[in-house]
């Protein structure tokens, strides 16, 4: 018998299959051979989901952090200031190529 290769199934994928296990509307074996998915793997998504849903609704929860814009256009300046200085180099006639 062949094993399947391992596939990485998406955040949204996990989410989906575990709410509709919570549901209880069909059996982890049906919701397994519905997804092709192990039925161990749908109760450790059932388990992740359940462990992590009061995080969801937490007051003290910050949200997503991105790059700080203002330390981004530092270091495009940075880049800049490289950038003009090595061309300038460049130009320059005692340059060694």
């Amino acid at each position: 018998m062949s094993r399947r290769p391992r596939r990485n199934h998406a955040p949204s994928f996990k989410a989906k299959v575990a709410l509709e296990a919570l549901k209880g509307d069909q059996a982890i074996v049906e919701l397994a051979e519905r997804y092709q998915v192990h039925p161990s793997q749908i109760t450790d998504w059932k388990k992740q989901l359940l462990e992590h849903a009061e995080e969801i609704f937490s007051k003290d929860r910050k949200p997503d952090q991105g790059p700080i814009v203002k330390d981004l256009h530092a270091k495009i300046g940075q880049l800049n200031d490289f950038l003009s200085s090595a061309l300038g180099r460049i130009g320059d006639a005692s340059a060694k190529r």
